[in-house]
């Protein structure tokens, strides 16, 4: 009995040990940002205003495979000038090609939905926080194409950084070897089901980078610097216990522009049609806690 007794207290003492372990043992939280598209957002032109296809052009809502961005910033306000908020990401650049520019070969590149950063709170700076900032480098979708009557699928890869160095990049079966950089606005396009494949460049200055924020906290030419404003200010308090899920809303509304020359609305490169715009037209930041 003596023995039963002993052996019931020690259980006794030991229980509330092993729970109060249980309890200290917290997941970190994170600051997780993952992208979405979507084809029905407002359509921005550069200076955050509504805007229409312009005329003598055409432009359809890409399906996107993937996106790459080099660069996120958390701004306090609307005069937070570009790099003095909290700069969360900045992705890898390289000189072989010359002057810096983005390291493709090290590029993030994810799926819309899927976790692009996953970053512990307690490194960032506490503060509340009005915009977003995101500097996209890289887009990958499929598009339409019209070819002698006929409508076909391609893909297209398009490199809207500010200069990128690429050695060589793929869609599909084709491979495109290029071994220099690439200002914003290359691109290149391969069909989906057919041995087709081309390349080309954007003109300088035509790539549309959404900044509502122009006036006050203006962005370098050439950049793909996207800015948007959250609908309620972000406040990281450094008291957090679970993550702060990011998620940056891209408007793919009519992002894929040409310049028409069979007035039909269909991209027709065998007729001359050539690309003008490729930037994305528009960024809504949310997050939950």
């Amino acid at each position: 009995m003596k023995k039963w007794i002993a052996f019931g207290i020690a259980l006794l003492v030991f229980v509330p040990f092993y729970s109060c372990d249980q309890e200290e043992t917290v997941a970190e939280p994170y600051l997780v940002v993952r992208f979405q598209f979507d084809p029905n957002q407002v359509r921005l032109n550069n200076l955050g205003q509504p805007a229409a296809v312009p005329s003598g052009h055409a432009a359809q809502s890409p399906t996107f495979n993937t996106i790459g961005a080099h660069y996120l910033e958390l701004a306090q306000n609307a005069n937070t000038q570009l790099g003095q908020g909290l700069v969360v990401y900045h992705a890898p650049e390289t000189n072989a090609g010359g002057a810096t520019a983005i390291d493709f070969n090290q590029s993030k590149i994810v799926a819309e939905g899927a976790v692009f950063l996953k970053i512990p709170l307690r490194t960032l700076a506490q503060g509340t926080y009005e915009w977003v900032r995101v500097s996209l480098s890289y887009q990958n979708y499929r598009i339409s194409v019209r070819h002698a009557g006929a409508d076909y699928a391609g893909t297209l890869a398009s490199f809207v950084g500010y200069n990128t160095y690429i050695t060589s990049h793929a869609i599909g079966n084709n491979f495109f070897a290029v071994d220099g950089n690439r200002t914003q606005g290359y691109w290149a396009f391969a069909l989906n089901d057919f041995p087709y494949s081309s390349s080309g460049q954007a003109p300088a200055g035509a790539t549309t980078v959404p900044n509502p924020l122009a006036a006050t906290s203006p962005i370098p030419a050439g950049s793909c610097v996207v800015t948007g404003k959250f609908p309620v200010a972000l406040q990281i308090t450094g008291n957090e216990t679970r993550d702060i899920e990011l998620t940056l809303s891209l408007s793919n509304n009519n992002s894929f522009e040409w310049v028409e020359v069979v007035s039909d609305g269909k991209f027709e490169p065998a007729a001359g049609e050539t690309v003008v715009d490729m930037g994305l037209r528009g960024l809504l930041p949310t997050f939950e806690k």
